[in-house]
């Protein structure tokens, strides 16, 4: 198994890499203003197996209206997902979901983010705890089916990218209520509430989640990157923000994260 999902991580790297060089390159130079666009729900073509972790997908972007690439990439993860509801979540429908489902602590540290990437990382957390499911990063994509990836009794799926719990949050995929998930949110909302300068990765971004799984004495189940789920393949920074320049994360002083306390 290992070795046929190897095969599928390259396999699906060469078909995205392919993508951006020969077709979307091409494509925005004859026509830089095209956008397309990515559905606020897509329904399940099928109901398929029962499983413990809600079979529903969420992603954010600051906007739906994305460059072809980005849409490639979106076709490809529906392809691996038949049999998962897809929902595309807004800024502002991520703000109104955190004001109806969450306590004024964490919605005031929510709007103390400055950073669309770093309110994705708080976001995403609040919203597998409340309905379960599968997050992926807008410029992720599956290697191999979903519904083969993810067994019927999984409780959670993380992914390593490197060794030493080094865990990353572009996927998460967990049943509600999970506990890590809990515990990363109170690792988050007291990074945010202690005011520390850190930067996005620190302070919301992979580095509490992984020190959530790290204070866990649970076993989990996690997998190399790999075998689940990588980025870039399809897609880069200028085709993601190629309406918002200079939009990325990476892109801000860490001082300019936190808006300081009302």
């Amino acid at each position: 198994m290992s070795f046929l999902l190897l095969l599928c991580n390259r396999l699906s790297k060469l078909i995205g890499n392919i993508s951006k060089i020969f077709i979307s390159y091409p494509f925005h130079f004859f026509l830089p203003k095209k956008r397309f666009t990515i559905p606020v729900y897509s329904k399940a073509l099928f109901k398929g197996k029962n499983q413990k972790i809600q079979k529903n997908i969420w992603q954010t972007n600051y906007s739906n209206k994305v460059s072809l690439p980005i849409y490639l990439n979106y076709l490809f993860n529906r392809l691996m997902s038949l049999s998962y509801d897809y929902h595309y979540v807004s800024t502002e429908d991520r703000l109104t979901f955190i004001k109806e489902n969450t306590d004024e602590n964490t919605i005031q540290a929510y709007e103390r983010l400055n950073d669309g990437a770093a309110q994705a990382d708080l976001w995403r957390l609040l919203t597998l705890k409340h309905f379960g499911g599968i997050y992926m990063d807008i410029d992720a994509h599956l290697i191999f089916p979903l519904s083969g990836i993810i067994k019927n009794k999984d409780k959670e799926l993380f992914i390593l990218k490197g060794t030493d719990n080094d865990h990353t949050n572009y996927f998460i995929a967990t049943e509600k209520n999970h506990p890590i998930l809990s515990n990363a949110i109170d690792i988050i909302l007291e990074n945010i509430n202690s005011g520390k300068v850190i930067g996005v990765f620190l302070l919301t971004g992979p580095v509490p989640f992984s020190n959530a799984i790290a204070q866990s004495k649970q076993s989990i189940n996690d997998k190399s990157y790999r075998h689940v789920c990588v980025q870039g393949s399809f897609t880069n920074e200028h085709f993601q923000y190629i309406d918002k320049p200079r939009g990325k994360w990476t892109h801000k002083k860490p001082e300019e994260i936190l808006k300081p306390k009302a």
